[in-house]
């Protein structure tokens, strides 16, 4: 039996949905063409991580619930999440190439930036929507960094599909000195935060 579907193409958040015992149905959204992606994931001229990551969940999640009556499937809630990395107040988001990885890492070299991670469930039916959303902040400082360093993990294939160009669960770990929040929620869905929120909208039977 079914809980959930989690639209999302990320491994690591079906994989943390897994831990807790979350029964799930990966629902894949469009990305690229001939007709773009369903969901637009271009930070606006002028909005911030917080209403960037808000905007983009809960689109996701709305969109979810459309996608279930044109592809006739069953109906389920739909959850899906947006995680950001900003420094400075600006956002850094999946790099595009070796170098612009590379750029990021010495961005967030030897100082603290802010994972956000925004949660989104969307359940009933698209003209008698209910959303839940959580989010969860945390605060990520890494060491210094050397070019070797830098150039080693950027050669490998970790950068390019994670928000800032880490992995918190991978190689990116060592360059951690110190996390002030949700390891899950950098990680890219925070569970604590995702257990409430299952819980207050009665979807899951968790602890």
């Amino acid at each position: 039996m079914t809980d959930l579907y989690l639209a999302s193409r990320s491994p690591r958040r079906r994989e943390l949905l897994r831990q807790i015992g979350v029964r799930f149905e990966p629902l894949v959204l469009r990305l690229a063409q001939p007709r773009g992606p369903d969901i637009d994931e271009t930070p606006q001229a002028g909005e911030t991580a917080a209403t960037f990551a808000a905007r983009v969940a809960g689109a996701k999640a709305r969109f979810g619930l459309q996608v279930l009556g044109m592809r006739q499937l069953a109906v389920h809630p739909v959850l899906a999440a947006d995680t950001v990395v900003a420094v400075d107040g600006e956002i850094l988001g999946k790099p595009a190439d070796r170098a612009e990885a590379a750029a990021f890492l010495r961005r967030l070299a030897g100082r603290a930036h802010e994972v956000r991670t925004y949660v989104a469930l969307a359940s009933g039916s698209p003209s008698r929507l209910e959303l839940f959303t959580a989010e969860s902040v945390s605060k990520v400082r890494f060491a210094a960094l050397s070019e070797r360093q830098i150039e080693r993990y950027c050669a490998g294939g970790e950068p390019y599909d994670k928000a800032g160009g880490y992995a918190i669960q991978g190689m990116a770990a060592t360059f951690i000195e110190h996390l002030d929040g949700s390891y899950s929620g950098v990680m890219g869905l925070p569970l604590h935060e995702t257990a409430n929120l299952l819980r207050q909208a009665g979807i899951a039977d968790l602890p």
